[in-house]
């Protein structure tokens, strides 16, 4: 599992980060004081709070690098 710091503050932004990682099949976690969610789940990251940077947990062994690659744009 790899831990990085995102940041989502615009809705352009939450709809471009779910349909960037439901292109892969890991399991993606918000984690954001004591909520953790899908991070697919629009409506999910909608009930967290946008204006702080938000932990994101990559749940996968292998090609972490293309994950990465991909969430550039969000990561802090």
């Amino acid at each position: 599992m790899k831990t990085v710091q995102i940041s989502l503050n615009s809705i352009d932004k939450v709809k471009s980060f779910v349909n960037d990682i439901t292109k892969f099949d890991y399991d993606f976690d918000l984690v954001s004081g004591r909520y953790v969610i899908d991070a697919k789940s629009i409506m999910g990251i909608f009930s967290l709070d946008l204006s702080k940077p938000i932990d994101l947990n990559i749940h996968a062994e292998d090609n972490v690098n293309d994950v990465l690659a991909a969430l550039a744009p969000y990561t802090l």
